[in-house]
């Protein structure tokens, strides 16, 4: 990822894009986001991974970590391809619209979806039927389309249950079986290809929109994959499976900053021996996917790729793992060698040791540095606070991306007020010589100010929302993933005033000459209050 540009971007997973239809979708407010964010200066749209959500509606646990989440395909975008009529979406279904209901809202929106594809279905000169052929025939679609969907299909015939739990000829996928299913299944399977369909041709838009913007998207990539997974599943040969399908040892981290008993994340941990045998191909595949849809992806839990937490299963918390060692510098030459260009962003967080320092800077890669990390540190000094954290700002690399927190943190704001030891309100407040009254405001500046080529900002703080606007809280299993904006959230005074700060500290994106208005400086007000 070449950072050699000040830009600055925002983070807001396009469920957070309010609108009628009970989920933010790829639809008229996506794009009117777009244009906020050019108004804005901003260059970067950070994303959380956009596949098909399973357990706990989490983007970091999907059915696919290729495909792309139906719940995400727009409505009115599906009216405007003729693939429904208007009164097929309206009245929308009655939803809280500040939060994503995902039990009421997966039920509504599939039953959207079957109705257009039966519409679709019916209309063999439809305006799309020869795109959808020409869809399943794409490289970086191909290589999973048939598995995903014939996933789609056995979890349906057996009420939603996991793989595992399936009759045995499915879960071995002996071929028999898998024809039997596909051949007496024909319209399902064809559904599900269908909904992919949708979600690609509508992404595709917005990423054009995104670049006439001059907008590049980052995408997030997980090292993980479910286990419940069309990639568990029929690659069961490269993951740490017993002859029954069930995981050996599953992943997660020991404890931390954000859990004292670590994190149990259950996924199933890789085969890395049979993946190198196989010359890595399916991470090649995995990458090439993620580079079809996206400018630069995270690579979400970097230090995994050196060294992960394995947990025995069966365990009630990740308290009992042991470390293990992964591919290290092994795997990203193979992906160098395969892309030229490795527009990776390494999550670096957590408990690192010196080798995965020495892979990122190795291949060039930026790693991250998390503002709301850098306060509290010990001191020997009580009136000036020790400044020994990495995450603080003087000690940020060019090559590197600067955040105010991630979707895993608490807003700024709720950060300041709810959970900041007394230690980090005073070793901010002497650093950034502030008072903390508009902490969000206080953490943007000092990134914007940052020497890191890229600073991204959650779409909370830009608002300055506190904790109920999180997005999510590592360990607790329920009520994540929900959080929406309104609809007057990403107003022009906003974006006039993120301006200002982009144009301060050059990171604007797009040139103050163009035909945006320059910001007035008597008109910004920084002392408004957060909400």
């Amino acid at each position: 990822m070449s950072l050699h540009r000040r830009l600055a971007g925002v983070l807001l997973h396009p469920t957070s894009l309010p609108g009628r239809f009970g989920i933010g979708d790829l639809g008229p407010e996506c794009i009117r986001f777009l244009d906020w964010m050019r108004d804005a200066g901003l260059g970067y749209w950070q994303v959380l991974p956009l596949g098909p959500t399973s357990f706990g509606d989490s983007p970091y646990q999907c059915f696919s970590a290729f495909a792309g989440n139906p719940m995400l395909v727009s409505p009115d975008e599906l009216v405007r391809d003729g693939f429904l009529a208007p009164f097929d979406i309206s009245p929308p279904m009655n939803v809280n619209t500040v939060r994503v209901d995902y039990g009421p809202l997966i039920e509504w929106k599939t039953t959207v979806l079957r109705r257009a594809f039966v519409n679709f279905s019916a209309n063999k000169k439809h305006p799309h039927a020869k795109a959808f052929a020409a869809f399943q025939k794409r490289k970086e679609i191909a290589t999973w389309l048939d598995d995903y969907a014939l996933f789609r299909v056995c979890k349906d015939l057996h009420g939603g249950r996991a793989w595992g739990d399936w009759q045995a000829p499915l879960r071995k996928r002996t071929a028999s079986a898998l024809e039997k299913v596909r051949k007496e299944n024909g319209e399902n399977f064809e559904f599900h290809k269908f909904c992919q369909f949708l979600f690609f041709l509508q992404w595709e838009r917005v990423r054009d929109a995104a670049r006439e913007r001059n907008i590049q998207i980052i995408g997030d990539a997980p090292i993980y994959v479910a286990y419940d997974s069309a990639d568990t599943w029929a690659h069961q040969e490269l993951f740490d499976l017993n002859k029954d399908g069930r995981p050996n040892a599953v992943a997660g981290v020991p404890p931390d900053y954000f859990s004292a008993t670590g994190q149990l994340w259950g996924n199933p941990l890789y085969n890395w021996k049979a993946l190198k045998a196989s010359g890595y191909q399916w991470w090649i595949d995995r990458l090439a996917a993620v580079f079809a849809v996206v400018d630069f992806v995270r690579l979400d839990h970097f230090r995994g790729f050196m060294g992960y937490w394995a947990v025995p299963s069966g365990e009630s918390t990740a308290v009992n793992g042991k470390w293990q060692r992964g591919p290290g510098a092994d795997l990203f030459k193979v992906l160098k060698k395969a892309f030229k260009n490795l527009p990776i962003i390494a999550e670096d967080l957590g408990e690192i040791t010196p080798d995965v320092i020495e892979v990122r800077d190795e291949f060039e890669l930026p790693g991250m540095n998390i503002l709301q990390f850098a306060w509290g540190t010990a001191s020997v000094n009580p009136i000036v606070p020790d400044p020994g954290s990495h995450f603080t700002p003087h000690q940020h690399a060019r090559n590197s991306v600067v955040y105010t927190g991630t979707h895993d943190n608490d807003t700024t704001i709720g950060w300041w007020r709810n959970s900041s030891t007394a230690e980090e309100r005073h070793h901010m407040q002497v650093y950034l010589s502030t008072d903390g009254s508009l902490a969000n405001w206080d953490l943007i500046r000092a990134a914007f100010q940052s020497v890191a080529g890229t600073a991204v900002i959650p779409m909370q703080d830009f608002l300055g929302l506190d904790s109920d606007a999180r997005m999510n809280f590592p360990g607790k299993a329920e009520g994540n993933w929900g959080w929406r904006m309104k609809g007057n959230d990403a107003s022009p005074q906003l974006a006039a005033q993120v301006r200002a700060l982009t144009l301060l500290y050059q990171r604007c994106a797009t040139p103050p000459d163009n035909a945006i208005a320059k910001p007035d400086p008597k008109k910004i007000n920084y002392l408004a209050n957060a909400k």
